[in-house]
């Protein structure tokens, strides 16, 4: 059994942009101003906002990878994550976006055994399109997969855990955590729920301040 586990978000965490943001700002302009802007004001919910910009984005399954390597990872990751293997930890992703294009982005980069908790996606009529189910344990109702209940369920069976996010879905999962690494709008979010974190802009600038706590 591993000592501790490092639970990332993945879009804006480990990627410098989301990719529901790559494929708005390329082929969907002005046509969803007002559901960003209804989506930002919580009467539209991330799971179908998300689930819009993926599924009309009229691009075949070729073209849809072509975006997906558009997907800038941070460049320290691969390196990062075999030194939590080193540490005796486990690096986990959990994200509220879909696994089909971070497994292919893991997959370019050289990046295996890694655990992803995501929502399902499959691709279809020229877009992905969310496959959810309601009755799995880390389903949520407004995000596809409740963050805070996966780091609930890793915390039983590890040590410590750490969590690095970016955005609101990160809020409650990062609650839950002995460490937490905040870049984005976490950052606000954390203080006004006045929980610790540290400020980071990349994985390189984090991997000390991880060792320095285990030591402790």
């Amino acid at each position: 059994m591993k000592n501790f586990v490092f639970v990332s978000d993945f879009d804006g965490t480990l990627t410098k942009k989301d990719f529901y943001k790559i494929l708005s700002d390329e082929y969907y302009k002005e046509e969803i101003k007002d559901m960003y802007n209804n989506w930002q004001n919580g009467e539209i919910r991330d799971v179908d906002y998300l689930g819009y910009i993926f599924k009309n984005v009229k691009r075949n399954e070729d073209e849809i990878l072509e975006d997906i390597m558009k997907i800038s990872l941070d460049p320290f990751t691969k390196q990062f994550i075999e030194r939590i293997n080193a540490l005796g930890g486990e690096f986990v992703i959990v994200s509220a976006g879909t696994s089909y294009y971070i497994e292919k982005v893991l997959k370019m980069q050289g990046i295996g055994d890694v655990k992803i908790y995501s929502n399902r996606a499959t691709f279809k009529n020229n877009g992905l399109h969310f496959a959810l189910d309601e009755k799995d344990e880390f389903y949520s109702d407004i995000f596809g997969i409740d963050k805070e209940k996966v780091v609930k369920k890793l915390r039983s069976k590890y040590s410590k855990v750490f969590y690095a996010g970016d955005s609101r879905p990160d809020v409650k999962a990062a609650l839950e955590a002995d460490l937490v690494f905040a870049k984005g709008k976490l950052v606000n979010l954390l203080k006004e729920k006045g929980k610790a974190f540290i400020e980071f802009n990349n994985f390189s600038e984090i991997i000390e301040k991880v060792e320095d706590y285990l030591r402790e």
